[in-house]
């Protein structure tokens, strides 16, 4: 498999189109993560004290809204086309986030859940580009096709790197002012190059909701969703809540550091270096994963990331060393990343006809896995001041995704498998 293919196979504009759309979208999808602690000290000022699980919410909100809107984009990509559907969705997130930015320090905690949701429809971006980039490519380039799309993933490492920093210079509403101009150019690069596949390359399927109850009575659509739940679900929810774990748990480790490495005396601009440093991995290795998937098959592939990644999980509830926890957390985001592309590219094989819909749907699990993974670190903080237990329930539901995959290998590589185009 070569690169090259991608510009011979496809349509190459639109595939830049639909990585650069996703990875600001993620970008803003997420931003709160990175703000959180920034954003709880100013509704402080005025009033509002939140507790662990109310930052818990606040950013498990855009993840869950996220995560639910995939399935309402999926529909409409199925009836209007990737390219109107992208479109409404970006001027819903560009107006949240001038919303946002008006607002500043008079925003209060309602407002900002409100905004929350606003920017989930950012999230649920991934239901547009993987279809679109997906329809213009043939089964065998699926899963570098998807992997490259879907590692737009990556802009949450520009939060994390960048956020922190704008908002000790200008506030954290300046934050949203940043995202709100990159968002409406985005807007108009992707007017200009994305465009949908003609009939000739793919044949426009619409959906039903009859289709949808059908979809969601195949218990592949199942399977598929919990696969996602755990690799993405893991990725999003790690990466929301970084900032807040880290600042939790190593926050004078980090200042030393910032103090000796970096000539850098604010924590949190520390916090966010760290944060980028491991969610980068995931990120950037989204497409390593769907191209090692289209070699060795994605059964063997997510039996490889998830099984490393709930050992580093287990491993990482025992660590108390600051420079061991980073690097443990730099794998766990690299094995999630990798089974991410890992999953979609068995999905396009399986449901290669629905994949607007099996996009929404399964993205939707993978959105709310992330919700409930940081309602879980949240609860664990609460309830026994630390996230050991977090961790735990992460590497256990991780043990029963890999169980799900020797229930199933076996019927996917001896029904729909062997007529699917590409290695299962």
């Amino acid at each position: 498999m070569k690169f090259g293919e991608l510009k011979t196979a496809g349509h190459f504009p639109t595939l830049l189109a639909a990585f650069l759309y996703f990875d600001f979208s993620f970008m803003v999808w997420t931003m709160l993560g990175p703000l959180a602690t920034e954003i709880s000290q100013s509704l402080v000022a005025h009033g509002y004290h939140l507790d662990p699980n109310q930052k818990a919410t606040l950013l498990a909100i855009p993840i869950l809204s996220g995560a639910i809107l995939r399935i309402l984009l999926g529909f409409l990509v199925d009836q209007i086309g990737p390219k109107k559907t992208a479109l409404i969705a970006q001027a819903i997130v560009i107006a949240s986030l001038f919303y946002a930015y008006f607002r500043g320090e008079n925003i209060t905690y309602n407002e900002l859940l409100a905004v929350a949701f606003g920017l989930g429809f950012a999230g649920a971006s991934f239901a547009v580009v993987l279809p679109q980039a997906g329809q213009w490519y043939p089964p065998r380039l699926q899963g570098l096709v998807l992997g490259l799309a879907g590692a737009g993933n990556i802009g949450v490492v520009l939060d994390f790197l960048f956020a922190p920093k704008i908002a000790e210079l200008w506030g954290w509403q300046a934050v949203f002012l940043v995202g709100a101009i990159l968002s409406t150019f985005i807007f108009i690069m992707y007017t200009l190059m994305a465009k949908d596949a003609p009939t000739d390359v793919y044949k426009p399927n619409p959906k039903k909701l009859s289709d949808y109850l059908k979809l969601l009575r195949d218990k592949d659509t199942w399977w598929f969703s919990l696969f996602y739940a755990v690799s993405f679900g893991g990725f999003v929810g790690f990466a929301n809540y970084m900032k807040v774990y880290l600042m939790n748990t190593y926050q004078v480790d980090m200042s030393r550091f910032g103090l000796e490495y970096l000539n850098e005396p604010n924590v949190k601009v520390v916090a966010g270096y760290f944060g980028a440093l491991c969610i980068f991995a995931g990120a950037v290795l989204r497409p390593v994963g769907g191209g090692i998937a289209d070699k060795m098959g994605g059964v063997k592939s997510l039996y490889l990331f998830f099984g490393a990644t709930a050992a580093l999980a287990i491993f990482n509830a025992f660590v108390h060393n600051f420079y061991l926890a980073i690097l443990i957390l730099f794998l766990i985001m690299a094995n999630l990343g990798m089974a991410n592309g890992a999953v979609f590219q068995l999905v396009p094989q399986r449901f290669g006809r629905d994949m607007g819909i099996m996009t929404g749907i399964v993205g939707c699990a993978g959105g709310l896995g992330g919700t409930a993974l940081i309602k879980t670190l949240g609860w664990s903080k609460s309830a026994f001041g630390g996230y050991a237990a977090g961790f735990f329930l992460f590497a256990a539901v991780i043990a029963v995704a890999i169980l799900g995959i020797s229930l199933v290998k076996t019927r996917w590589r001896t029904t729909w498998g062997v007529s699917a185009g590409g290695r299962i």
